[in-house]
């Protein structure tokens, strides 16, 4: 029986449109959630725009700009993409995922939804904090302590690579959708990307090695 409930924290990417129909497969109503916060590219929150139309999701948009004013970098700024071995890249924003839980949770109370779907990951996640189990699971307490409420976070790629969030996608019957309809590009393409930024490179790795893993099990 499918649980009643929840809010998908929800940018139009990859991760998270898959994280959309894991949720809508799982409840019986889900509200999908964007947050404004100046990122580089309006273009995301129109694919999220699109997507939760063309899927009959209702949809949220909340103005997070502050966050734009306290952490400017890469992803909230058209400045160049810089990766380095052994720090955290330039387009990570501190404080992101915790503040879009916390809204993300108010959001969930005021309109009776007591899971919370995140798309973040511990094995792609490039060194975020924020993306890691231990920080979900210590926020969940946190939620639940300051609001005197039961959430849920989900995290239904929590410990997947690219590969496998492109087989959950499959098992879906989302595959084609997630991989035409998405924006996962920092340069704001639709689809497979411009091919050259990280996020680009990091979901054709994964989609090559699926793709590869699915032929070679069918020969």
């Amino acid at each position: 029986m499918k649980n009643e409930k929840a809010v998908v924290v929800f940018s139009g990417g990859q991760d998270s449109t898959t994280c959309l129909f894991w949720a809508m497969k799982e409840f019986k109503e889900v509200i999908a959630v964007t947050f404004d916060y100046g990122q580089r590219h309006k273009a995301e929150i129109e694919c999220a725009k699109t997507i939760t139309n063309e899927l009959n999701i209702k949809h949220h948009i909340l103005d997070m700009s502050l966050l734009n004013q306290l952490a400017p970098n890469a992803l909230t700024r058209d400045i160049e993409i810089e990766e380095s071995e052994g720090s955290v890249p330039n387009t990570f924003v501190d404080g992101r995922n915790l503040l879009f839980l916390s809204f993300a949770g108010v959001l969930a109370k005021q309109v009776g939804a007591k899971h919370i779907v995140t798309g973040v990951c511990e094995t792609d996640f490039s060194g975020y904090p924020d993306c890691r189990d231990v920080f979900i699971k210590s926020l969940n307490v946190t939620l639940n302590l300051s609001m005197a409420y039961d959430f849920v976070l989900d995290t239904p790629l929590m410990w997947l690579n690219k590969a496998q969030t492109w087989e959950l996608a499959d098992q879906l019957g989302a595959f084609e959708f997630v991989r035409e309809k998405t924006l996962t590009c920092y340069n704001g393409i639709i689809g497979d990307g411009c091919g050259e930024c990280p996020a680009c490179k990091l979901r054709k790795r994964g989609l090559d090695e699926y793709l590869a893993e699915k032929e070679g099990a069918t020969q």
